[in-house]
C-alpha cells in the first residue's frame, strides 16, 4: 500500500499526469509541533521494515481526516498512530474508515476520507478548519502571493539521487516512520485545488506517504488546516504539489457530516 493509486489532476499549468503525493523533502522532524498529525499504520511491515503508508490530521476528538485514495475497496477500518516516530508496539487507534462516496480512482475529485473513533482522543487538540471560501477571500485581497504553507506528514524523505546511466535497484525513496514538516510557497488557486510550489530558497515538498496529510496556512507553528496533500508533478518530489482545498462547498459537504464547521 506504500505507492497508492495514481490520481490524475487536469490542471492548466501541468502537462501529462501527476503522481501521488509522497514525502516531506527538504524538511525536518516535526517533533511535538503538530501532535494532531498522524499516520495510517499497515497490519504488517513493508519490505524496508517500516509501517506507515499515508498521513492525516485529527479534526475533532473522534474524526481523523485523510485521502480516499489511501484506502482499499470495501475497507471498513483503519489504524492510526500519532507517535512522532512510529515504532511497532506504539499506541494505535482503530476506527471506522469512511471515504467520500463521490470519489473514484478515475477522477481527482472528492479525494477525502475520515477515520471515526468510537472513543474521543482526549490528549490531542484537533487542527483548525477554514471558514467557507477563506482562500478565495485571501486571494482577492492579494494575501496568498507571499503566503507560506507548512506541509506535515510521514512520507519518504528526498528520493535517492542516481548517477546518470545507472538503473534503479529497489525503491529510491527512504522511509523512517517519522513525522516531518517543511515550508512551501503559494503558486495558484483554482476551484477545488491549492497549488503549492518550490519557488523560494529553502522550500520543501511532499512525496509518497504524505497523501492525506495537512497543509497548514502559515509558519511551522500554524494549526490552520486549509488543504490536504494529494499529488505532485514529478517522482522526484521537487515540483508543484496539488492539494485539495477544504474551504469549498464540495469539501464542506463531506466534512459537515462528521464535524461542526466554522
Amino acid at each position: 500500500m506504500r505507492f497508492v493509486p495514481f490520481v490524475v489532476i487536469l490542471a492548466v499549468s501541468m502537462v501529462g499526469i501527476t503522481k501521488p503525493a509522497s514525502a516531506i523533502t527538504n524538511g525536518f522532524a516535526d517533533g511535538n509541533a503538530h501532535p494532531e498529525v498522524g499516520a495510517l499504520i499497515d497490519h504488517k511491515p513493508h519490505s524496508d521494515g517500516t509501517w506507515t503508508y499515508c498521513s492525516g490530521t485529527l479534526i475533532s476528538p473522534t474524526v481523523f481526516l485523510t485521502a480516499a485514495h489511501c484506502g482499499l475497496p470495501k475497507q471498513r477500518t483503519a489504524r492510526v498512530s500519532f507517535a512522532s516516530r512510529y515504532q511497532h508496539g506504539a499506541k494505535v487507534y482503530t476506527g471506522k474508515y469512511v471515504p467520500d462516496t463521490r470519489f473514484t480512482e478515475k477522477s481527482e475529485l472528492h479525494d477525502m476520507a475520515v477515520v471515526i473513533f468510537s472513543t474521543p482522543i482526549q490528549d490531542i487538540e484537533p487542527a483548525q478548519l477554514p471558514e467557507s471560501g477563506m482562500l478565495d477571500r485571501l486571494k482577492a485581497a492579494n494575501g496568498l502571493k507571499e503566503a507560506r504553507f507548512t506541509p506535515v506528514g510521514y512520507g519518504s524523505l528526498s528520493p535517492a539521487k542516481l548517477s546518470p546511466g545507472k538503473k534503479k535497484h529497489g525503491s529510491p525513496y527512504r522511509y523512517t516512520d517519522t513525522r516531518n514538516q517543511t515550508s512551501i510557497s503559494f503558486k495558484a488557486l483554482s476551484r477545488g485545488w491549492l497549488d503549492l510550489s518550490l519557488s523560494s530558497k529553502g522550500d520543501g515538498s511532499t512525496c509518497f506517504g504524505d497523501s492525506g496529510g495537512p497543509n497548514f496556512l502559515g509558519g511551522p507553528d500554524s494549526h490552520l488546516l486549509v488543504a490536504t496533500s494529494i499529488s505532485g508533478a514529478d517522482d522526484a518530489c521537487k515540483k508543484t504539489n496539488y492539494d485539495y482545498r477544504l474551504d469549498t462547498a464540495s469539501a464542506r459537504h463531506f466534512l459537515g457530516r462528521f464535524v461542526t464547521l466554522p
